[in-house]
């Protein structure tokens, strides 16, 4: 690569990513000399990139958290991902960061390519956000998130004050295991020590966290479940304090590939039906969850279900009419 200023870029592209270089695979990606890429790291470290550097067989640069920020160089992959990012966070999704997320962005869109910012507007316009169970839900404290997910790379237990649906307040032991996005919501998968099981936390009502400095083992989810997949089965199992059960006319092995884990738990029932098990803190929502369902089903509780549903179905009905009518 001739061209001394792109051969610095991609240089500094290459070592943002998470692993270590060697001397020789820099070269060779960059078509250049040892001796190069070493005068190419110094003018790195003059522009301010702490880039470090090991000797030996094994040796090679990396790129080190410095002092101070450093300008970064993004694939259109990552600027795209990064753009994304901020226009959620600007939605309001984690509390205190609006108005911080949405000067980055207009940074990051200053400086887009046009190709980028176009492909950037059809992902926004494509993505549907689920509705939020309530009309304002409680946002996550930064503070309380950054907290918990040092927690969760370094296994360190943490403590602190939980208020469940019902407003009772307990006192919380754990070893934070990931944290998971959900809308507006953010959640804490973390294995309970003084439970002796696993336990899914909103992180908003989460309070008074603090690391105890004690790390616990690695430790798997149960069936070897992620953490986003065990999250979204445990809000739609067996979150909230409203229950509902429906009998499914399909056998489970079908109803899976029409049921999201955000809509409920599937429980096999005979070779023709099956019962999908979902709970929520709103009625309203509930019923709103269960007109998805692209299956038919009979409702077999809650009774105060019903009326939500006739309402939907009325106000539903009511609005074909012109096209029903002869």
């Amino acid at each position: 690569m001739r061209d001394p200023s792109g051969r610095l870029l991609r240089l500094l592209s290459l070592l943002q990513t998470p692993r270590e270089w060697s001397g020789a695979e820099l070269g060779d990606r960059l078509g250049v000399t040892a001796r190069t890429i070493r005068r190419d790291v110094d003018r790195l470290r003059e522009l301010g990139y702490p880039v470090h550097a090991t000797h030996g067989n094994t040796g090679g640069y990396r790129l080190t958290a410095g002092a101070a920020m450093p300008p970064l160089v993004l694939d259109d992959d990552e600027a795209i991902a990064m753009a994304i990012g901020l226009r959620t966070a600007a939605a309001g999704a984690v509390t205190g960061i609006e108005d911080t997320s949405l000067r980055a962005l207009a940074k990051l869109e200053q400086v887009l390519p046009h190709r980028l910012r176009q492909r950037v507007a059809a992902l926004t316009e494509a993505a549907v956000p689920l509705p939020p169970q309530d009309a304002a839900p409680p946002a996550a404290d930064p503070g309380v998130l950054a907290l918990l997910a040092a927690a969760c790379v370094t296994r360190e237990k943490v403590r602190f004050a939980y208020t469940a649906a019902a407003g009772r307040e307990t006192r919380r032991f754990a070893q934070p295991h990931r944290l998971v996005a959900a809308g507006r919501r953010w959640y804490l998968v973390a294995y309970d020590e003084d439970r002796a099981a696993w336990r899914t936390f909103r992180a908003d009502r989460i309070t008074g966290p603090h690391r105890t400095g004690v790390r616990g083992p690695e430790r798997e989810l149960p069936g070897g479940a992620d953490a986003a997949t065990w999250a979204m089965d445990t809000l739609a199992g067996g979150s909230g304090t409203i229950r509902a059960r429906l009998l499914l006319h399909l056998p489970a092995d079908q109803a899976a590939a029409h049921v999201t884990a955000w809509q409920g738990v599937l429980e096999p029932v005979d070779d023709r039906t099956c019962l999908l098990h979902t709970r929520s803190d709103s009625l309203r929502f509930l019923a709103y969850r269960v007109t998805l369902l692209t299956v038919d089903y009979t409702l077999l509780d809650p009774p105060e279900l019903a009326g939500h549903l006739a309402t939907i179905a009325t106000r539903a009905t009511r609005a074909i009419r012109p096209f029903t009518e002869p």
